[in-house]
């Protein structure tokens, strides 16, 4: 039976991507979601998505847009993005695209731009890279950036009281609406944690690749995960987004 893989945050380091597929061992019919930020942070960004294109031509893969990416899209088109984002990792990402000729600079724009915002597969199981704020879903969202920007998604399910029923009145109705929700965005080492999380029925996979952490995975069926090493292990002369 295939397998469906969710993979989290990136951050432009190609080795520990590498790594962690190597560790996976993806068959060919097998289902890749990757929940976004793959730029910003380490320095192989452009090359980051260079294999991510040649892995979707391998594999099923379902590509849903981060905010980092989202920066890099409007970077890419001539917009710069507010100031934050070169000190957020921003300038070892324009470093990395600088090395493309026009044709790849342009594969990669495209790239971008065809991201998903999220998906909903057949089991009702959400993917998206942060959350969303409106009670109906996030095709409702009013305010498209809060899908890969808002945090407060998360911050619910940690809230949420174990002793309150799914078809409880009281129970928060985002998190009613779906079977399972995966996301990344705010890193599992921000609460001490080195492996995904889980809280009610969200499963937060970023494990910290852009800072002191790993990029993980997990099998959304059986709940196995796998990670790489430690991500400043492999480029020890960088910072990533450390201070």
């Amino acid at each position: 039976m295939p397998a469906t893989y969710v993979i989290g945050d990136i951050h432009g380091a190609l080795k520990a991507l590498q790594q962690l597929i190597t560790r996976i061992a993806p068959k060919k019919e097998d289902t890749l979601i990757f929940l976004g930020d793959y730029v910003d942070g380490w320095s192989e960004s452009a090359e980051v998505i260079t294999y991510l294109m040649a892995l979707e031509q391998q594999h099923h893969c379902i590509f849903i847009k981060g905010n980092h990416d989202a920066w890099c899209e409007s970077w890419l088109h001539g917009i710069m993005p507010e100031a934050s984002w070169l000190r957020n990792g921003g300038q070892a990402t324009v470093a990395s695209f600088n090395k493309l000729n026009p044709a790849e600079r342009l594969g990669h724009t495209i790239f971008l731009e065809q991201m998903k915002l999220y998906h909903i597969d057949a089991q009702n199981r959400l993917f998206i890279h942060a959350g969303f704020t409106s009670t109906h879903g996030p095709a409702y969202e009013r305010f498209e950036p809060s899908l890969y920007w808002d945090r407060s998604f998360w911050e619910l399910a940690l809230a949420v009281d174990p002793r309150i029923p799914k078809d409880s009145l009281r129970y928060p109705k985002r998190l009613a609406l779906f079977h399972e929700v995966y996301i990344g965005h705010t890193p599992s080492v921000n609460y001490g944690e080195d492996k995904p999380m889980i809280a009610a029925n969200v499963h937060n996979i970023d494990t910290g690749a852009a800072f002191m952490g790993k990029i993980s995975a997990m099998n959304i069926d059986t709940k196995q995960v796998w990670q790489s090493d430690r991500v400043q292990g492999m480029y020890p002369d960088e910072k990533g987004r450390n201070p």
